[in-house]
């Protein structure tokens, strides 16, 4: 029986059951009287009994117990509350989202803050006043870390090469604290670039860089994807409800009461096939919405990977002892070479004033060794599997949602024929749509253009395979140049912004702004760093020797 039959057999039963109610007496509009005034509206001009129907609009013309104010005003309400309800759905996801920023951003930075504290803690135990002279040095680089995860556009590798010159500098100054004002700007270029070829520090430089640059592009991407997919639920979830939409809704909520049917609920396939109509356009989100979610569980199993990220970041303190350890071993090779290429004290060609066959140190003590802690590791486990199932629940959210909204109260939960199809009490015949715009063409509920996508909701779909293609970089560990790529997004401030969203050195746009952790008070040494992805011992030896080794040189 094709669609047009079915019409016909429905509209026959409407109209004999018309002819039936006018030949007897008009039914009382008490329950829709008290239903209507339960709405909080005035019951001024709602009848006592039933009417005919012939000035409705929207819900079929039977004998009716609501008049054309009625209609437009329940219509009205219809449009609102259906819009409240998309909105609801998208704040539970974007809650859901903002929980897991929080919970990772927080993580993070306390590993990120606690490698910084353990850094200071233990070069001022053992050098006092020497390192406070020089903490500006570190304290650079872990500012940078810092603006770099925030969003700022900044080169990472550049910040870290930029590091170790400054640290370069320092040290061949105090190799030689007499001569050290007569250094030239011109002679420390030289020798900063000398460093590739001579390599001072050792192989600590690069395995730092190559283990430390991925994992924080990767962190970076991870909570950017986070703020992204929040914002764009938000914009999706804010999308105006269509007038052929807001007949459809008034027609399977409220006609009903209308009719004196307002216990029966609407049949289960019947309000699929509308709010598969209403919610077309963010079905067709679902793609790249996937892509996206898909891309993040990549990111975040990456986090555990070996190296897995909180061994990295402690390894931070660790590769810079090896490397001073490196230049303290190989201070006076390295300076003689220096001078012959670049002269002595900054005049080209001038003779050193060291020795020319200096003679290699032995190191006297080994590199410095951490074994991460079962806590740390498990911790990190703990927040990758949550971020893991969180992220799976919230996959399917846009083709799932016409079926979430057409469950509990709102549908019949079954297919029989005491439900509401529309025009009366009975069964509901037609095929349930499938889900997004181009499966419309034949949805007998709502009435849609599928040549004319929403022009806001493609926007987010663009927006959404931009961030998907940015975490495949990072999974890859490319940065992305988020300066160059602004026209992506709407906005003025660098960085990943959609509109007044900017991720850059911003708190999540949802949510409440979280309270960044602060450097811990107390040592790691016999005590537990709280958050803290390595338990790592200091070798106080180690850095006392080196700087020793340099006090003597005065």
């Amino acid at each position: 029986m094709d669609l047009t039959a079915v019409a016909l057999l429905v509209s026959l039963v409407s109209v004999s059951l018309s002819a039936e109610n006018a030949g007897g007496k008009a039914r009382s509009c008490t329950d829709v009287r008290q239903f209507y005034s339960g709405k909080g509206f005035t019951l001024n001009g709602v009848p006592q009994s039933e009417i005919s129907g012939e000035h409705l609009r929207i819900c079929p013309q039977g004998y009716t117990c609501c008049t054309s104010a009625m209609e437009e005003t329940l219509s009205n309400l219809s449009r609102r509350e259906f819009e409240g309800l998309v909105r609801e759905a998208g704040r539970s996801i974007q809650a859901l989202l903002n929980a897991q920023y929080r919970t990772f951003d927080t993580y993070f930075l306390e590993l990120l803050n606690g490698s910084e504290r353990w850094l200071e803690e233990a070069f001022v135990a053992a050098l006092g006043e020497l390192y406070r002279l020089n903490a500006g040095v570190f304290r650079d680089l872990y500012a940078e870390l810092h603006r770099y995860y925030s969003g700022a556009s900044l080169n990472l590798e550049e910040a870290l090469d930029e590091f170790w010159m400054k640290l370069l500098e320092r040290l061949l100054k105090a190799s030689d604290p007499e001569t050290a004002s007569l250094l030239s700007d011109d002679f420390l270029d030289c020798a900063s670039k000398q460093t590739e070829t001579l390599r001072p520090f050792g192989d600590a430089p690069r395995e730092l860089k190559a283990k430390l640059v991925r994992a924080f592009i990767a962190a970076r991407a991870f909570v950017q994807g986070l703020n992204a997919a929040g914002e764009i639920v938000r914009k999706v979830s804010q999308v105006p409800l269509s007038p052929e939409c807001n007949r459809a809704i008034m027609k399977l909520v409220y006609c009903p009461h209308c009719r004196g049917l307002g216990s029966v609920k609407p049949c289960i396939n019947y309000c699929k096939n509308v709010m598969k109509g209403c919610l077309a356009n963010q079905a067709d989100l679902d793609t790249e919405w996937q892509s996206l979610i898909e891309t993040m569980l990549q990111v975040a199993s990456s986090f555990g990977a070996e190296p897995s990220m909180d061994t990295v970041i402690y390894s931070i303190p660790v590769r810079i002892s090896e490397a001073v350890l490196a230049m303290q071993e190989n201070m006076e090779i390295y300076t003689s070479k220096v001078f012959k290429a670049c002269g002595d004290r900054g005049e080209e060609g001038t003779p050193s004033s060291i020795s020319e066959e200096p003679k290699k140190k032995e190191r006297t003590v080994t590199a410095l060794e951490y074994k991460p802690s079962p806590k740390s590791a498990a911790r990190l486990e703990v927040q990758v599997t949550d971020v893991y199932s969180k992220l799976k629940e919230m996959q399917l959210y846009w083709i799932q949602l016409p079926s979430a909204l057409c469950s509990g109260k709102t549908a019949s939960s079954t297919t029989g024929d005491k439900c509401w199809n529309g025009i009366t009490k009975a069964s509901y015949l037609p095929e349930v749509m499938g889900d997004g715009l181009a499966n419309q063409i034949n949805n007998p509920e709502v009435e849609i253009d599928i040549t004319k996508p929403d022009r806001t909701i493609r926007q987010q779909i663009m927006l959404l395979k931009i961030m998907s293609n940015r975490l495949k970089n990072a999974l890859e560990g490319n940065d992305v140049d988020f300066q160059d790529t602004s026209d992506d997004f709407s906005g003025s401030g660098s960085g990943m912004c959609a509109d007044h969203l900017c991720v850059r050195g911003r708190p999540p746009v949802f949510g409440p702004k979280t309270d960044r952790p602060k450097l811990y008070a107390t040592g790691p040494e016999n005590k537990r760093v709280k958050g803290s992805g390595n338990q790592i011992q200091p070798s106080f030896i180690l850095l006392i020797v080196f700087f020793v080794s340099l006090l003597l040189r005065r």
